[in-house]
């Protein structure tokens, strides 16, 4: 029987540093004009505005109450598309572009003073499930590791803005775990042992993603310093041992087993929290554009 679990809060670091945001005379409040108009007023958004009103979204930023968008620059955009290689938006599918944009807002009107390191979800979805964000407060605030908010607190009718300086994407599982410092030994493994684009590639996956400290117990455990004590071949069947196949979200799981990647099952255990073989779940449901990670306690060994 399916059992519900208790989705647990995705928050690794509890920050209490908020925001770099603009003082009041410095950062313009124009509620009185929709996201859009702010946008098209403030001058080097316009390339933002045109690919709104490709994806069909710019009625929607325009009309529905309590948005938050990061709002990448017209550099911003300019850049991308260098990037990849395009001359401009028109090369870019509608669909692409729906999901990129999506991807920079936030369906509730967070200010700057609301937001804390951790995850939050976008409008952009994977599976039927909110992409998630990474936002990093400390020395100002970055998104997704790489992306830095260089004003914050425009406020308008619908919603609030922040100014970022570079286009978000959806991130993949992979893409996850690079951003965040507390997965760093996982990507060192999974890059040692040659299953990047494997777990970039459509999916859908689930991840139980252990932690730094559960593969610090790990060597502990087995006498050894760290990742380069393990060869490919050992490395290999542990990993493909942390994914399911399926986009398995927290509220579908249910106790029992488990097929993975590797060919072997992973027993779940709902009666008590949430557990797979020994570890436990400690934070659940980072979705990816490929898939789903749940954080564990422990290195799941086949």
């Amino acid at each position: 029987m399916k059992t519900k679990l208790k989705i647990i809060p995705a928050l690794m670091i509890a920050a209490s540093l908020l925001f770099t945001a603009c003082s009041d005379d410095e950062t313009p409040v124009m509620e009185s004009k929709n996201i859009v108009e702010v946008a098209a007023d403030a001058g080097n958004f316009s390339i933002l505005i045109e690919a709104a009103q490709k994806a069909g979204l710019a009625e929607f930023l325009s009309t529905e109450n309590n948005l938050t968008v990061f709002a990448p620059t017209d550099d911003a955009f300019a850049a991308l598309l260098s990037d990849l290689g395009l001359s401009s938006l028109d090369d870019v599918p509608v669909a692409d572009l729906t999901q990129i944009l999506t991807y920079h807002v936030i369906g509730a009107k967070v200010m700057s003073t609301d937001l804390s390191t951790g995850y939050v979800p976008t409008l952009a979805s994977f599976n039927d499930n909110n992409i998630s964000m990474y936002v990093e407060v400390g020395n100002g605030v970055s998104i997704n590791g790489s992306v830095s908010v260089t004003t914050a607190d425009v406020e308008a009718e619908n919603g609030v803005i922040h100014l970022v300086d570079k286009v978000i994407l959806p991130p993949t599982v992979v893409n996850i775990a690079l951003v965040n410092e507390n997965f760093t030994t996982l990507v060192q493994a999974v890059v040692k042992a040659g299953l990047v684009d494997a777990l970039s590639a459509d999916g859908p996956f689930t991840v139980f993603a252990p932690t730094n400290d559960a593969f610090d117990a790990l060597f502990a455990q087995l006498g050894i310093s760290g990742i380069d004590d393990l060869t490919t071949e050992q490395l290999i069947p542990i990993l493909t041992y942390h994914v399911v196949s399926g986009n398995v979200v927290s509220t579908e799981l249910s106790s029992g087993e488990v097929g993975t990647l590797n060919g072997q099952n992973l027993s779940v255990d709902l009666s008590a929290g949430v557990k797979i073989n020994e570890s436990e779940v400690i934070a659940a449901d980072i979705q990816g554009s490929n898939g789903v990670i749940h954080v564990i306690d422990q290195v799941l060994i086949p």
